[in-house]
């Protein structure tokens, strides 16, 4: 992936009937990538979103696209498409106006029109789409030709807003992985927008949580994932067991009445920490000699694993394993080192 900046989002406050909804955000989309802003509703995402595409301004900050400032730039004459997720297609028009819509709009020649539109409808899939009705057509067909109207245009970066929320399970999985191979077809910025996690880690190259109108962390789905900044985005991105602990000092830490090696450090010596352990990452072990150990209180069958709610200490503690286990049955629970992850204790809200 190239280093090139393409949209510099530079101190962004937005208020909506005096309240702020956007807090001095700071943020680099690199060319080509395919970044998402994921968090739940009225976190941010979707203003933020708006404001690459300028359909509201900032009340302060500035928005740069490829080095320029363009705040005052209208939407059309920025380099951007949007896909929403009610695909606003013209129902009078078949599949190929719809698609070359934008491109009459643009004055260009028939024959170039031609090209582009045949080009777009194959990348999504719709080669032999192009008389159908709009009517006639799936939500996912729709959806694709959302897509191919948006790219048809060549934008240098494609908005996504929450563009397979209307979908059925099996068709967003089908379209995540066909939206990722469309992006890195074209070799465009695509900046999506869900509050769907898996949906995140599944297509970014970056993830975005956001909270509150704040960015509380910018990684990779793995960063994100195995290293949260705290305990919200922990949370968020996928089932954990949260502790409270001490940390004596560097790679140890006390919780639940024992002390444990981890490869977390930098933090004071005895600062109360947060420490969170990932379902999948907790062994069931013998209880005898177990540092962590407790009763069985249920077990649910998921498919690929079973999830174990065990009892211990007065914590409910989370297991995603392959081994069964009996209801009532008291078990011992093995963590390694790197399965410890130690974060600030956040602050009380």
């Amino acid at each position: 992936m190239e280093n090139k900046i393409i949209v510099k989002l530079q101190n962004i406050a937005v208020d909506y009937d005096g309240e702020r909804v956007l807090n001095n955000i700071n943020l680099d989309i690199m060319d080509k990538e395919f970044i998402t802003f994921l968090g739940p509703s009225g976190c941010g995402k979707t203003t933020t979103l708006r404001i690459i595409g300028g359909f509201q301004a900032p009340v302060e900050g500035d928005v740069f696209f490829d080095g320029k400032r363009i705040n005052d730039l209208p939407p059309y004459k920025r380099q951007v498409n949007t896909v929403f997720q009610r695909y606003a297609l013209f129902p009078h028009l078949n599949v190929y106006e719809n698609v070359e819509f934008g491109l009459k709009i643009s004055k260009l020649p028939e024959k170039e029109r031609h090209i582009r539109v045949l080009e777009a409808l194959e990348l999504v899939n719709l080669k032999n789409y192009d008389k159908r009705r709009i009517n006639q057509l799936s939500g996912g067909q729709q959806q694709r030709v959302a897509i191919a109207r948006a790219i048809v245009n060549r934008p240098k970066v494609l908005l996504l807003d929450e563009p397979l929320g209307a979908l059925d399970l099996k068709l967003r999985k089908e379209m995540q992985t066909e939206l990722k191979r469309i992006q890195q077809s074209l070799g465009i910025t695509f900046v999506y927008v869900t509050h769907d996690q898996e949906e995140a880690l599944t297509m970014s190259d970056r993830v975005v949580v956001m909270k509150d109108g704040d960015i509380l962390q910018i990684g990779t789905p793995q960063d994100i994932y195995n290293e949260p900044v705290n305990a919200f985005v922990a949370d968020f991105i996928g089932e954990s067991n949260i502790i409270d602990g001490l940390m004596h000092k560097d790679y140890l830490v006390e919780f639940c009445n024992d002390y444990f090696d981890c490869v977390d450090k930098g933090f004071e010596p005895m600062e109360q920490v947060q420490v969170v352990i990932r379902p999948e990452d907790i062994k069931i072990v013998k209880p005898e000699g177990a540092k962590l150990s407790g009763l069985v209180e249920s077990i649910t069958f998921k498919g690929v694993h079973y999830e174990i709610i065990v009892n211990s200490l007065s914590h409910n503690w989370i297991i995603h394993s392959t081994q069964s286990v009996e209801v009532g049955s008291l078990i011992g629970m093995e963590v390694t080192p790197e399965d410890i992850h130690i974060m600030k204790r956040m602050e009380e809200e």
